[in-house]
């Protein structure tokens, strides 16, 4: 916000000058971007009038004026179109010293112009630098007292402050705010704006009706007829306006405009006889348009709240004026309206429809739900004072359950003292509050009840109320403590395995992380699960993000689709992340590690094997990650059918006979409709399982040879060499060390329906040799297990 600093001082008059102010409030957390002087540096420029202006006799575009100031007349050569008799402007008499635009000074001195003499000089505004505007010579008010310093005219000798506020001080939003700050941080008094009631002089009112009450709680309008727009809105607030950014339109509207800067409030006048029936506060109908004040015509969204009366829209609230119903050079009457609007119902809409005014910057932050009646009253005494006319009685439409609730804070000095590290004592902390415009109640020893004004939204807990003693305290004059912590070592439990060495095996075995989206097409989400029925989105992206993941594959296996779209036929992805599994009312989130193999086993070389992967590529990865933990027995594969796998390569991954993860080649039908080139090979585990692990333990190395013995059984074709392996280690004695699986065989001298499988056994004893009498046995207790059990027999 841009602010005048002669304004402001008018209010509140500190003993510090202009950069002094600045830097109390930028380490009060209002942050001032910079400081620009309001005109340039010139002197000898007087207020002068234009007696008379005659063609130039040499030059078209030229004309001979006689200058007064108030005590001689001058010949003055101007260009200026806009020069004429009886113009009051800025006359720069000979000697005058003026800023030239490269910040050189340059002396005006007697001059001929195409033969005639010119003594002196009409200035525009960009020439004092006070504007950019070189349109014409200045044109200044009719009673401006011909001969008077410009500078001190126009009240020159000034500065504008430009302050980057952040959101949450909506309160600082105007002079009074700002000065209200000054004031605090001074401990100067502040000479706050008066707004004296104004008593209606006739008793025309407009009906209010509030159809959203929630998104604006009160609504005031006052009629005021036989107003004269062609009076001129006074030099003291053009300048006024000027100095904040803000350029002068006509008197009501440089009237509510003043409102605005002066007391945070933003208004708006409609032209009376353009309204139909009475004001309707609402939200916007679907497909409803409304042509703004600019021009342009706006698409209104049913989000929209909008100033309606019986017929139409007429204004977005709180954003935007219409066109058809604003205050024009013929307007008669007026309708006056200032309003409460709840942030929530402002905020964001002016950004969808491209726009942003100073009105919607300040209801988007919040302001003073007690502020109405004070900015009507202020400016119906500006309008009465400038433009005339009769004031009716204020209306007003309000809705108490949904105006905000005046705070009400505990605080305790034990805490201000905790945060601040340091006894601020108790008078100092109610003398800052109180000066701040709190109200203090002692609640008990050391505490306070505080009342916090309508205008601070952004103070509602404890921490609110220490931040702004030590904002006006001052930030430097805290002290400066060391902070001390007992910083002790995070235990690491030797039992877990991390997920980092999860990822560093993948990545050390070829895979490359991916991160996927959580949300999925809902057919795509079927496709892969058809045990759970994924949670839909109340409001997805798009329809490819319409629910959440119940399982990681979808997103690897579109990752895989992209990348195979761009000529990468080798792909190895893996992702750690959530799964979202609904169970009742509520949604399990689940972390889950998946992975997806395609393609040649190996990467392209002179010595490479050009084979593709298979299953037993991707059983191996797996099955290194379930050897992090030591863990490894405690897992096994059994087949078992997939929605999403092939029904002849899939497998459940269980630990103590429960069903911890998948894996597979990816069914051919989801192959084909996804148009990859297969086959893919995936798997998912659930994370906690993977990560835990157990507690390492030391062995001792044995000194003695080991002893093997292989054996060849022949064994019905459909069972597991897993069943096979646990019946020999269950049955192979406590040193048994090993079984290997080196060989299986279907084909001649094998019968149809069995299959021959190799097994190496080996033992190992700690402490001596194991004998072949020993061996033999336990060989015998194996081949007799696995007869009982499978009906295997050896192979001669």
């Amino acid at each position: 916000m841009k602010f005048s600093e002669k304004w402001l001082r008018e209010l509140v008059d500190p003993a510090t000058d202009t950069q002094g102010i600045a830097d109390q409030i930028t380490m009060a957390g209002l942050e001032v971007d910079e400081i620009v002087p309001v005109a340039g540096q010139f002197s000898g420029v007087v207020v002068g009038e234009i007696l008379s202006a005659e063609p130039h006799p040499n030059a078209d575009k030229l004309q001979v004026c006689q200058v007064t100031d108030g005590s001689e007349t001058f010949q003055v050569v101007c260009g200026a179109p806009n020069a004429r008799g009886g113009l009051k402007t800025a006359f720069a008499k000979v000697g005058a010293v003026l800023s030239a635009p490269d910040g050189s000074d340059f002396k005006i001195k007697k001059a001929k112009l195409r033969q005639v003499e010119s003594f002196g000089m009409l200035c525009a505004d960009d020439e004092l630098g006070i504007s950019d505007d070189h349109a014409g010579i200045m044109e200044l008010a009719a009673d401006a007292p011909v001969g008077t310093d410009l500078r001190d005219y126009l009240g020159l000798d000034d500065a504008v402050i430009d302050v980057d506020l952040t959101p949450n001080r909506g309160d600082c939003l105007s002079i009074t705010g700002l000065a209200r700050e000054v004031g605090v941080l001074n401990k100067t008094s502040v000479g706050y704006v008066e707004a004296d009631v104004v008593v209606p002089t006739i008793d025309d009112t407009f009906p209010i009706t509030l159809d959203d009450p929630e998104g604006c709680p009160r609504y005031q309008g006052r009629v005021i007829r036989n107003v004269n727009m062609a009076a001129e809105t006074p030099l003291w607030m053009v300048e006024k306006l000027r100095r904040c950014g803000i350029r002068s339109i006509d008197p009501v509207v440089d009237v509510t405009n003043y409102v605005l800067l002066e007391l945070g409030q933003p208004m708006h006048a409609f032209d009376l006889s353009k309204l139909s029936g009475g004001i309707v506060v609402r939200k916007a109908t679907p497909g409803e348009k409304l042509t703004l004040l600019d021009g342009n015509e706006a698409q209104l969204n049913d989000n929209t709240l909008v100033i309606a009366d019986s017929e139409k829209a007429v204004a977005m609230a709180g954003i935007f004026g219409g066109e058809e119903t604003g205050v024009t050079a013929d307007s008669k009457d007026i309708f006056l309206e200032c309003a409460y609007f709840n942030p929530i119902s402002i905020a964001g809409r002016a950004r969808s429809y491209g726009l942003h005014t100073d009105a919607s910057h300040r209801y988007e932050r919040g302001v003073d739900w007690q502020l109405q009646r004070k900015a009507t009253e202020r400016a119906t005494r500006l309008l009465l004072d400038i433009v005339g006319g009769e004031a009716g009685p204020v209306v007003e439409a309000v809705s108490e359950e949904y105006l905000p609730a005046a705070a009400t804070v505990t605080l305790r000095q034990s805490k201000v003292n905790q945060v601040l590290a340091f006894e601020m004592p108790a008078l100092e902390i109610e003398e800052i509050l109180t000066r701040l415009g709190m109200t203090l109640e002692r609640s008990g020893d050391g505490e306070w009840s505080v009342a916090v004004p309508s205008y601070r939204f952004d103070i509602s807990i404890e921490i609110d109320l220490i931040e702004e003693l030590a904002r006006v305290y001052g930030y430097n004059n805290l002290p400066v403590k060391v902070p001390t912590a007992e910083l002790n070592m995070i235990a690491n439990d030797e039992s877990k395995v991390t997920i980092r060495s999860v990822r560093s095996q993948l990545v050390g075995r070829g895979y490359q992380e991916a991160v996927t989206y959580s949300f999925i097409e809902s057919g795509l989400a079927a496709q892969f699960d058809d045990k759970h029925e994924a949670k839909a989105l109340a409001n997805p992206i798009s329809a490819e993000m319409a629910v959440m993941r119940t399982t990681i594959w979808p997103g690897l296996v579109k990752a895989l689709q992209y990348n195979q779209n761009r000529q990468q036929s080798r792909v190895r992805l893996f992702e750690t992340g959530q799964r979202f599994l609904p169970e009742g009312d509520q949604l399990i989130q689940e972390n889950v590690v998946a992975g997806l193999i395609c393609g040649p086993r190996q990467s392209e070389g002179w010595s490479a094997d050009s084979a593709s992967v298979d299953f037993y590529d991707l059983k191996g990865d797996v099955e290194s990650l379930l050897a992090l933990g030591g863990c490894a027995d405690q897992f096994s594969f059994v087949a078992e059918r997939h929605v999403a796998l092939h029904p002849g390569q899939s497998a459940a991954i269980k630990r103590n006979g429960k069903t911890v993860g998948y894996l597979g080649a990816l069914h051919p039908e989801l192959v084909k409709s996804l148009d990859l080139s297969g086959p893919v090979f995936l798997f998912e585990i659930v994370q906690a399982e993977l990560l835990e692990g157990g507690l390492p333990r030391f062995t001792s190395l044995s000194k003695f040879p080991e002893s093997r013995r292989d054996l060849a059984l022949l064994v019905n074709d459909s069972v597991a060499y897993d069943d096979i392996r646990a019946i020999a280690q269950q049955q192979g004695g406590e040193f048994l060390k090993a079984v290997t699986l080196f060989d299986v065989y279907q084909g001649k001298g094998v019968e149809p329906g069995q299959k021959s499988i190799a097994l190496g056994l080996t033992w190992q004893h700690p402490s001596r040799t194991l004998n072949d009498e020993e061996i033999n046995e336990v060989i015998d207790f194996v081949v007799s297990a696995l007869k009982n059990e499978f009906g295997a027999t050896l192979r001669v």
